[in-house]
């Protein structure tokens, strides 16, 4: 197939297997930009980190010790917090705890198997039960504050789990007298519930709700990884708890799919148009993705370590190569004929050199169903588009939802 990616597709990016490329070359600018995948991080946390990762040559993030090589930094700065708690200084102290979150994100890089979650020497595990437990220690200090809701799982099936854990952030003003829109964020292959404080800022500071949950086959999503039909149960599970809210207003609700949550924005806008104002899909794959020619090549590229491994076991498979040659024709929204259905107001973004998830998958999809799409591409940008696409997509939620200035 001749990728519109072109000459890139065969290129091995610089930084595959070099952590010393990876951070000097990348993920020093990202640090120092707070920018993905280091939102809300310190370059004096990191720094250190990385320069003892090189001199060790850890350059395999999937291993023990490149995780290890990150706990003593988070750990130092949940002390500081201590302190600062101690001496009545809250927002340092909610600084410390939102940057150890930060640290312990990027030490579970670049995935955690979902089916190690009771197993209590998985260090991955170990970082994110630590991340999630100090990111909403340091969110508890923020106006409005961010909290867990573990809900049912009430149209669970098969070997669905019993209950859906998410994160909820409602502006103050929010009641049942004044009901305000949601936007749903469902999380990707890497970033999971606690990585998304600066989403949540702008949905708040523009009067909306924000519900951030995660996607079937990663971190605590209870949806069967191996099921096709699993994430429509989940969202009909978290549509309906929303439902019950009085505070919401769920004749106004976007979903907003990052990265891997992308392919089931796209999935909703279909299966569950009747009951979404749009959806937006950043970044998705739906079909091409899963195509063996592109996996063959797809660990080459921006992503920053392995990514086929992490993607088979997402999507139920127990090794690359079982993945590479089913996979398209279980999961592909074209092969199973999900797009040919109508579906609600759709935005696709993505950048146009995306070596993750190909352009491609966006642009087939205004050859199916009866509904028009919308999308805006960027030229010469890689996965996601970013930091061209975040205005857009906050221009079209505004247009969707509506916008009401807030004071929080």
């Amino acid at each position: 197939m001749g990728w519109i990616l072109g000459e890139k597709f065969n290129t091995v990016y610089p930084h595959k297997g070099s952590i010393k490329v990876l951070w000097e070359s990348r993920w020093k600018f990202a640090c120092e930009r707070s920018i993905y995948p280091f939102h809300d991080g310190s370059i004096e946390d990191f720094e250190p980190i990385f320069q003892h990762l090189i001199e060790k040559n850890i350059n395999d993030a999937a291993t023990d010790e490149y995780t290890h090589a990150f706990l003593p930094v988070a750990s130092n700065l949940e002390k500081k917090a201590a302190t600062a708690i101690r001496n009545n200084q809250t927002d340092k102290a909610s600084d410390y705890l939102r940057r150890a979150a930060v640290v312990y994100r990027i030490s579970r890089f670049p995935y955690i198997d979902y089916t190690n979650k009771n197993d209590k020497d998985d260090i991955k595990w170990h970082a994110f039960n630590r991340q999630k437990e100090v990111y909403l220690k340091a969110a508890s200090f923020w106006k409005p504050t961010i909290n867990e809701v573990v809900i049912p799982h009430t149209h669970r099936a098969s070997i669905d789990g019993e209950h859906i854990p998410i994160y909820t952030r409602f502006p103050e003003e929010a009641c049942a007298g004044n009901p305000v829109p949601i936007v749903l964020l469902l999380t990707g292959l890497d970033g999971y519930r606690p990585d998304n404080s600066q989403r949540t800022h702008e949905i708040i500071s523009r009067g909306w709700a924000a519900v951030v949950c995660e996607i079937p086959g990663t971190a605590d999503c209870p949806a069967d990884a191996a099921d096709p039909d699993s994430p429509d149960r989940l969202l009909s599970s978290i549509l309906d708890y929303m439902a019950g809210r009085p505070e919401l207003d769920t004749n106004k609700v976007v979903v907003w799919g990052l990265s891997a949550g992308g392919f089931y924005a796209i999935r909703a806008a279909h299966t569950h148009r009747a009951r979404l104002a749009g959806a937006i899909a950043h970044g998705p794959g739906s079909h091409y993705f899963l195509d063996p020619e592109w996996l063959s090549k797809v660990n080459d590229h921006e992503y920053p370590f392995l990514l086929t491994p992490a993607w088979a076991k997402k999507y139920g498979y127990d090794n690359d190569a079982d993945f590479a040659k089913h996979a398209q024709k279980k999961f592909s929204l074209v092969e199973t004929g999900v797009v040919d259905q109508p579906s609600c107001r759709l935005l696709l973004l993505n950048g146009v050199n995306d070596g993750v998830t190909p352009i491609e998958d966006c642009m087939v999809l205004f050859n199916h169903g009866s509904s028009p799409k919308e999308g805006r591409f960027f030229e010469g940008l890689p996965h996601m588009g970013y930091p061209n696409s975040l205005p857009v997509s906050y221009q079209w939620l505004e247009e969707v939802l509506g916008k009401t200035d807030v004071k929080n």
